[in-house]
């Protein structure tokens, strides 16, 4: 059985939010009011769908007792017994509690893992599949760190992307991508094995506490420059940010020093909050369960098998044999069966 109470709850909560929009709220409440209004709009919908269909059913099981209304009753019950499932169903999975970081934009780390040049290499390709992959969703793609090989691969990339439902969509793609394929440089024609970490983070929000006092972080400023690189003119425009406590060491090679530090803070503060995130979530679920895989960036995510055109995600055991379009950006329906296999597990969670 739904919640009744609960849906009772969410219904009265945005028909006060819509009045207060209406009322005009005050301006430093707009943007608050305005989001929550934007979240809760969706479930509303399902659940007025839901409440529609039931009372529609009711209806109609009156109707049977009429012997004129009959044959149209059972029609149009034999319908509703077919949508309300999946209505219901569709129901269960916006009430799922969400993630807050869900409507955050993401960064997006790259770095090659076993496999020498090939890795760096195929690091590039994982680049420049999540570019076109954004640019095909309309999101904004902005390329915050690249240090490349002398062949062109990739031995670090950092690039934040903002859009609708960005990190909901791509925090299913932290972990370690492996390929297999003949490289460029084999003239024996071997398939080699050689992989790649992606790690996604969500942006911290200006509202996220997220404490970096000055004392704990040292900036340095650096001569931008690397063979193969993006800075065939060397400046010292480059900014690396050591965050004393965690160690963790940011950087960012821009034109602008100014837009350097800012890039660095903004991946520092969200690396932090990924470090918060993790230790929420453990402290929560110590299995992990509910969850597609750890997010652990150590464990193997996916293959590429170019010489059979074969991606397969171990996660939820899918194949697809399409890796051109896959390579070429086209991850739908490889997130939308992860977001399924996810939704499933959480609400299999709460029964």
């Amino acid at each position: 059985m739904l919640p009744e109470d609960r849906l009772h709850q969410i219904t009265q909560r945005f028909e006060f939010l819509e009045a207060q929009l209406n009322a005009g709220a005050a301006a430093d409440q707009i943007a608050r009011i305005s989001r929550e209004y934007a979240e809760l709009k969706p479930v509303v919908e399902q659940i007025t769908q839901w409440r529609n269909a039931r009372d529609a059913m009711a209806e109609a099981k009156a109707m049977l007792t009429d012997p004129e209304m009959r044959e149209l009753a059972e029609d149009e019950l034999a319908g509703l017994q077919e949508d309300l499932p999946r209505i219901e169903q569709e129901l269960r999975i916006a009430l799922l509690p969400k993630d807050a970081a869900d409507a955050r934009p993401a960064i997006v780390e790259i770095r090659p893992g076993t496999g020498g040049d090939e890795a760096a290499l195929f690091a590039g390709d994982l680049l420049a599949m999540y570019r076109r992959h954004a640019e095909a969703q309309g999101w904004n793609f902005q390329l915050l760190e690249l240090s490349e090989t002398e062949l062109g691969g990739v031995k670090e990339a950092m690039a934040r992307i903002e859009g609708e439902g960005v990190f909901a969509r791509l925090k299913y793609e932290s972990g370690v991508h492996r390929v297999q394929r003949v490289p460029e440089t084999e003239s024996g024609g071997r398939i080699h094995t050689s992989a790649a970490t992606v790690a996604v983070l969500p942006e911290a929000a200006d509202d996220v506490e997220i404490d970096i006092p000055a004392g704990d972080i040292r900036i340095d400023t650096m001569r931008a420059s690397g063979a193969g690189g993006q800075h065939v003119n060397t400046t010292d425009s480059a900014v690396r940010i050591t965050h004393i406590p965690t160690g963790i060491v940011v950087t960012s090679s821009e034109k602008s020093q100014h837009q350097n530090r800012a890039n660095a803070m903004a991946v520092l503060r969200a690396r932090l909050y990924d470090m918060q995130r993790q230790q929420a979530d453990a402290e929560r679920a110590a299995d992990r369960k509910s969850q597609v895989g750890s997010g652990d960036r150590s464990e193997r995510i996916r293959t590429y098998n170019f010489p059979q055109g074969r991606m397969t995600d171990h996660r939820i055991n899918l194949t697809l044999y399409s890796l051109d379009r896959v390579m070429a950006g086209d991850l739908g329906d490889i997130i939308d069966a992860l977001t399924s296999h996810d939704q499933a597990a959480r609400l299999a969670a709460q029964e």
